[in-house]
């Protein structure tokens, strides 16, 4: 039966009953948003501090975002590779530009399929290089796909789905050095992320991005930085890794590009950028204009409402009213913009995130001693204000 409703306690029971196991049972119900805010099928509202694992961009129901989407699928729903479709040609074009340099562009439908993509040109690049081997960082996260999943430095979700179809050596997160002894002529790709976000929102050394840069340049490798979470005005750039100055072989995006609407791209610059001939990838949905127009608004949203700006401002904010918090429990926040971690002296971020939603807010017990807050980028300072003056009582019904 379609289109019936129910209780949040029916719905998760009817969920539990139809879907495989591997989320478990989520906690919460939810049915509509507004802005920052969302509502459960029980009516309790929250304020969304993690915006579907940093994607809606925009908030909910942002009126770009929902005209756009609502114009284009009234135009054209879809139209598959066969077939070019403008806004699809519009969107390479605009993230081409700011970027800032000259590549080519592959749209799918997620950051895993992103990083397949880009898994699977350096494996082409490598094996017409002579070069047989990748180098990524331990705790790093690059997504469940297979060829993903070889790249991501968790044994506890990637070794039971072994032997993966190429060798990887992973080196601690952060270790220049360690990067460096690892990277010879013949590794074929070194993949990165600027933050490790899954890890717990783990900022990379200040430089690390360059070394990295320096490394690949002196020994031929491909240098590929996951941003997934980390881009699209997240961290208070466009990008995280021009921060830095450093211009990637291969960047991957998704997340927050399509604003709640399903879309990755993987973009390639210099020779790697053509190593794909006619056939070697491809995607049914890739490019799919109604995602493409959704992250259309999302881009020129960001750009006219001032939300890279936001971004900074309200993330120092935020990060400043956490750390000002005095509570054994706290130990202190990392991260940038509005991609932060709350971590904490003891492994409680499970019944933090608990009583957080008891409260109100929706937050993600990303490690077992930290929480990630990646709020939309257009939450104002009464919301943060918000949150931040609960946050000592939610710590406290924690605390033992």
């Amino acid at each position: 039966m379609t289109g019936a409703t129910g209780t949040g306690a029916e719905l998760s029971a009817r969920f539990e009953a139809a879907f495989m196991p591997n989320y478990g049972v989520p906690p919460v119900v939810l049915t509509r948003g507004e802005g920052c805010r969302v509502w459960d099928a029980d009516g309790r509202e929250y304020l969304d501090l993690i915006s579907g694992i940093a994607v809606s961009s925009l908030g909910h129901a942002h009126p770009a975002l929902t005209a756009a989407v609502s114009e284009q699928v009234a135009k054209i729903a879809h139209t598959s590779n066969l077939f070019i479709n403008e806004p699809e040609v519009l969107l390479a074009e605009r993230l081409l530009g700011l970027l800032g340099a000259p590549g080519r562009v592959f749209f799918a439908n997620s950051g895993a399929e992103a990083n397949e993509c880009a898994y699977k040109l350096a494996r082409k690049y490598g094996k017409a290089n002579g070069r047989g081997y990748f180098v990524a960082a331990e705790n790093g996260f690059h997504g469940r796909t297979l060829g993903a999943l070889s790249l991501t430095g968790k044994p506890s979700i990637r070794d039971q789905f072994g032997p993966f179809p190429v060798e990887v050596r992973f080196v601690p997160f952060g270790d220049a050095d360690a990067l460096k002894s690892a990277v010879t002529e013949e590794c074929a790709a070194v993949f990165l992320e600027p933050a490790q976000g899954e890890a717990g929102v783990v900022p990379a050394p200040d430089g690390y991005l360059r070394a990295a840069r320096e490394i690949c340049d002196g020994t031929g490798a491909l240098l590929v930085v996951d941003e997934i979470q980390s881009a699209i005005g997240r961290t208070g750039h466009w990008f995280a890794h021009q921060r830095e100055g450093v211009v990637p072989d291969i960047l991957t995006l998704a997340k927050g590009l399509g604003g709640g609407l399903p879309i990755g791209a993987c973009v390639a610059f210099g020779e790697v950028a053509t190593v794909f001939a006619k056939g070697d990838h491809g995607s049914t949905f890739g490019g799919n204009p109604v995602a493409c127009a959704a992250a259309l608004a999302v881009l020129d949203t960001i750009e006219r409402e001032g939300l890279l700006e936001n971004a900074r401002s309200a993330g120092a904010r935020l990060a400043e009213g956490i750390a000002s918090v005095d509570h054994p429990l706290l130990a202190g926040v990392r991260g940038t913009g509005l991609w932060l971690a709350a971590v904490f002296t003891a492994d409680r971020a499970v019944e933090v995130q608990a009583a957080a939603q008891r409260a109100g807010f929706l937050v993600n017990a990303v490690q077992p001693d930290a929480i990630r807050l990646a709020p939309p980028l257009i939450i104002n300072a009464a919301e943060i204000t918000s949150f931040v003056a609960t946050f000592p009582a939610i710590l406290s019904e924690v605390q033992p």
